[in-house]
């Protein structure tokens, strides 16, 4: 049983994964230790133009460096390691996870920074690390990737359990299997909270077993008379295991596409978690050469990158591969958050083309996260005083809530957090006390954080109203205009059918920079704010579009 008196001040702060899916970051502060849990990305909602992905704002921890224990991973995708290349500079603090997990968040830091050394501390699932009077150990969760683990915060009121992405697969062998024995034993001794990932919370029963979507893999290899073509996620192990399996089985060379594959595939290799013969992988110009029903054509990549490249492949766009009639193409993967659109108009190329798709959740793909079922034996077997959901939009966190009221734990017991909500766990209590700093930071090629609210409002107006850009030449001398002023029209307006909107804009333009000069003080920026609000006015008026306008007035000697 668990203490009443708390013998340490604990908090609970995410910095990510709640009310979204990715972008996974939760702190356990107990005294004044801070432990890292996760540092992943998220893939970029629609609005989001231009953006690559997005990291949690680590600000926070930043200003308390001194304080931090580690960054402890739970497992190796984008959306638990991602964000690793963009901290590691400004936090010199020892990173711990498994063996595959550490080299895939290597491999992730060295692309992004050069000459890196980062702080790794390899873990496996039996480690014991101590950190004062405080413990931290693991135990194996069964996810779609090897290497993955939950972790557990032993204090003197209780362990503090984060789950990690989970689901128990009763099929599972190996390093696929949960170490249900270890959880329980760990639920036996107390747990004062769970943190446990909802993503499946709206899903009935149980996750459909690994072992079921194989052989429904191996059985579309079977059938397919010509070229199987296969789009899947690079960093769903097992996923990318039912395919050798399948080709295996079914006499059929594999050729790969992807950079990121590549880098999955040989690490994974490397360390023993993937089982392939080597002799049915080849290059994509041996592919070419062979017999169609021999060949599988393997791409991958992360967020909407395999549906992409199959549109390239249908539309005859691709480099190497062209999609036929004849081909089998088996879209092993769901779509993330913004990409839904996207897999929805491959499908309609393929299908248009002829192909044979196969395609949809079962099928021949099923997700890494347990779904109702697993979720409440997760809270069974640790049977926690708190839970709270993380890794969720907020239908996801209240439905595994109800699913925790609904075997007994108390409704004040289960907060909903928001990103940088500071949760303290006290005696017999849990209450938001206070906020730290959270929020988006955007990554944009080589650009970190350097793009904000404004500069995708400006992206989205582009997108939808167009621009409109000014030019003027000026003499401050003689106060006179000495060229233009000339309107151009990009996304716009088609100028050669509005010619009378582009001549009475720059009349108006005119009339401005002329009542300007005649001033005795001529300021550049009030020049260029009542050109823009003028033609701003008209603009709207005449065409109910709202274009980004953009004076450039020069002046010459």
């Amino acid at each position: 049983m668990l203490s009443k008196k708390m013998h340490h001040q604990i908090k609970i702060i995410p910095l990510g994964g709640v009310s979204e899916l990715g972008k996974n970051m939760f702190l356990v502060e107990v005294d004044k230790k801070i432990f890292v849990l996760d540092a992943g990305i998220m893939y970029p909602e629609t609005e989001m133009l231009g953006i690559d992905f997005v990291i949690p704002d680590i600000q926070y921890l930043v200003e308390n460096k001194n304080r931090i224990q580690g960054i402890f991973l739970s497992h190796g995708h984008e959306d638990h390691i991602g964000a690793l290349p963009y901290m590691v500079e400004d936090l010199d603090v020892p990173i711990y996870a498994t063996k595959l997990t550490l080299e895939l968040a290597k491999a992730n830091i060295s692309q992004t920074i050069k000459n890196s050394s980062p702080n790794c501390v390899e873990i496996d699932k039996d480690s014991i690390l101590e950190f004062g009077n405080i413990t931290v150990s693991f135990f194996q969760t069964n996810h779609s990737i090897p290497g993955s683990v939950g972790i557990v915060i032993n204090t003197k009121d209780g362990a503090i359990v984060y789950t990690g992405d989970f689901k128990f697969d009763q099929s599972a062998k190996g390093i696929y299997q949960a170490e249900i024995g270890k959880i329980a034993s760990i639920g036996e001794k107390g747990v004062l909270c769970l943190i446990s990932e909802c993503n499946g919370a709206e899903k009935p029963g149980f996750t459909i077993s690994e072992s079921i979507v194989s052989g429904r893999m191996n059985e579309q290899f079977f059938h397919a008379k010509g070229r199987i073509i296969v789009a899947c996620f690079a960093s769903n192990i097992a996923g990318l295991q039912h395919v050798f399996n399948a080709a295996k089985a079914n006499n059929r060379k594999i050729a790969i596409l992807g950079r990121r594959l590549e880098t999955v595939y040989n690490i994974a290799m490397e360390l023993g978690f993937l089982e392939v013969d080597n002799d049915i992988i080849i290059s994509v110009n041996q592919a070419q050469k062979l017999p169609h029903e021999q060949v599988v054509i393997l791409t991958t990549g992360d967020q909407g990158a395999p549906f992409k490249a199959l549109q390239r492949m249908v539309k005859g766009s691709h480099r190497m591969i062209n999609i036929s009639s004849e081909d089998t193409v088996l879209i092993a993967a769901s779509p993330m958050v913004g990409s839904e659109l996207l897999l929805s108009k491959t499908v309609n190329l393929l299908t248009r083309l002829g192909a044979n798709v196969v395609f949809g959740p079962g099928k021949i793909h099923v997700s890494g996260n347990g779904s109702q079922e697993e979720l409440k034996m997760m809270i069974n077997l640790t049977r926690p005083e708190y839970v709270v959901p993380v890794h969720g939009d907020f239908k996801q966190m209240m439905g595994l809530g109800k699913m925790a009221e609904s075997l007994g734990i108390d409704p004040d017991k289960i907060p909903l957090l928001e990103n940088g909500e500071i949760l303290e766990i006290g005696d017999g209590f849990a209450e938001v006390r206070g906020k730290v700093a959270s929020g988006n930071v955007l990554i944009d090629g080589i650009g970190v954080g350097d793009v904000g609210g404004i500069v995708l409002r400006d992206r989205k107006t582009l997108s939808q109203d167009g621009v409109v850009i000014v030019t003027a030449t000026i003499s401050r001398q003689t106060k006179t205009i000495i060229a233009g002023p000339e309107v151009i029209s990009k996304g716009f307006v088609f100028v050669r059918e509005s010619e009378e909107l582009i001549i009475e804009s720059k009349s108006i333009v005119k009339k401005v920079i002329e009542k300007r000069l005649g001033s005795d003080q001529l300021e550049w920026s009030a020049m260029k704010n009542e050109v823009r609000e003028n033609l701003h006015s008209y603009l709207f008026d005449k065409t109910k579009r709202r274009p980004l306008i953009l004076p450039i007035i020069m002046e010459v000697k």
